[in-house]
């Protein structure tokens, strides 16, 4: 429970910040009606709307219909078509640099490759070159960025501001990577974990009036997730929430996992773990259709491939596909009882094929009572928030310190 007070320049912040995300939510809102939302007097909005104004976080749209006599109200609304924020999303084997502004729009995106456990500072400086270079070429068309987000695969520090461990994408532990970051740049940073900052996009561009509680699975290379409910998203108290990934589901003898342990769930459901078990599975007699698409090739198959031979009946695909969905489901069940979300949010590629899709829901239904039927459905951002999700964490930020940076 919250104890300590606030002073004044405490208050400002906060309605400052309130007016801005009901903006955001809303999409525009005259004086009258932010004033009546926020229980704020006439003069205490003016105050606060002059001020935004002033600092071109917000402009006036013209007069609304009129609804009886008086003067008419005027529309507010956001200038987030001329707020910018920087964007790096450190993986393994690649990053990404990029440039969206506030209502959502990318400005520039760009990979990197990185070798596996890439030097740390060495890579936050050429991530950094990459960045002054498109904003030397890009700047006339958005600007001054006004800070920077980060977003790392991995567990995050307590304070917010390390990275505590990338799982092999960086050469070390505890970097103090947004000091790193500000030092090279000069904007300030804002950090997260890789799957926590894909959900904060997801929730922030969907403006939902009252978002449900959110669980947020992702299946790419491996398997992450974050858990959004009340106001934000649950970090735990080692900043390791929602790790579902790294669920043990094989108790001996399962394949080895990048995270140290073995028989994780993502060694068994992750698109990279069905490709690897066909490519060890493929010959003409085991999986016959999945032989023909790869034209014989283990480096041809794909989890496309293996998920295209399963819809066309390849028994040995079928196996390897139907038993990842299975697991998987297995652990969203656990997911539904012990947290019990409003909603459960799929994102991935992987969900766009429909067998694998089909299977998961399907699985879904079993054991589960009526009580626990929980919605599941595809991200409506599905595939596009990679691209976004990095610098959206600091406008996310940006909005909730009321726009005042010091």
């Amino acid at each position: 429970m919250r104890t300590e007070g606030d002073n004044m320049i405490g208050l400002k912040r906060q309605n400052r910040a309130a007016v801005l995300l009901l903006l955001h939510r809303y999409g525009g809102l005259s004086r009258k009606r932010l004033a009546a939302l926020l229980g704020l007097t006439p003069a205490a909005m003016t105050k606060i709307v002059s001020e935004l104004i002033g600092e071109g976080l917000i402009r006036e749209e013209g007069p609304l219909a009129a609804s009886g006599a008086g003067r008419r109200e005027i529309m507010l609304r956001l200038a987030d078509d001329r707020m910018s924020a920087l964007g790096v999303s450190i993986g393994l084997g690649k990053a990404s640099v990029s440039a969206v502004r506030a209502d959502g729009t990318v400005l520039f995106f760009e990979t990197v490759p990185l070798p596996i456990r890439a030097p740390a500072e060495q890579t936050v400086q050429m991530l950094c070159d990459h960045l002054a270079d498109r904003i030397r070429k890009c700047q006339s068309s958005f600007g001054n960025p006004i800070g920077i987000g980060i977003a790392v695969r991995g567990v995050i520090g307590a304070d917010g501001r390390t990275v505590k461990s990338s799982f092999d994408a960086l050469d070390t532990e505890d970097f103090p990577i947004c000091d790193s970051f500000e030092a090279h740049t000069g904007y300030p940073a804002v950090l997260s974990n890789n799957v926590r900052a894909l959900l904060a996009a997801e929730v922030f561009l969907s403006r939902d009036e009252k978002p449900e509680s959110i669980f947020f699975l992702r299946c790419g290379s491996g398997i992450g997730a974050a858990f959004f409910a009340g106001e934000g998203i649950m970090e735990g108290d080692r900043k390791q929430c929602a790790e579902i990934g790294h669920i043990p589901v094989i108790r001996r003898g399962g394949k080895p996992c990048h995270c140290g342990k073995s028989g994780c769930l993502e060694t068994i459901a992750s698109p990279a773990a069905i490709r690897e078990d066909a490519q060890t599975l493929l010959s003409e007699t085991e999986t016959p259709l999945l032989w023909q698409l790869a034209d014989g090739s283990r480096e041809a198959v794909t989890t496309a491939l293996v998920l295209d031979a399963a819809r066309g009946g390849d028994a040995g695909a079928m196996k390897i596909a139907d038993r990842a969905a299975e697991t998987l489901s297995d652990a969203l069940k656990s997911v539904v009882y012990l947290m019990d979300p409003g909603k459960i949010v799929l994102y991935g590629e992987i969900f766009e094929h429909p067998y694998f899709l089909s299977r998961l829901l399907a699985e879904m239904d079993v054991g589960v009572d009526a009580a626990h039927a929980v919605p599941m459905e595809k991200s409506r951002f599905n595939g596009q928030l990679e691209t976004k999700a990095a610098g959206l964490l600091y406008i996310i930020q940006f909005y909730r310190d009321g726009g005042i940076t010091e």
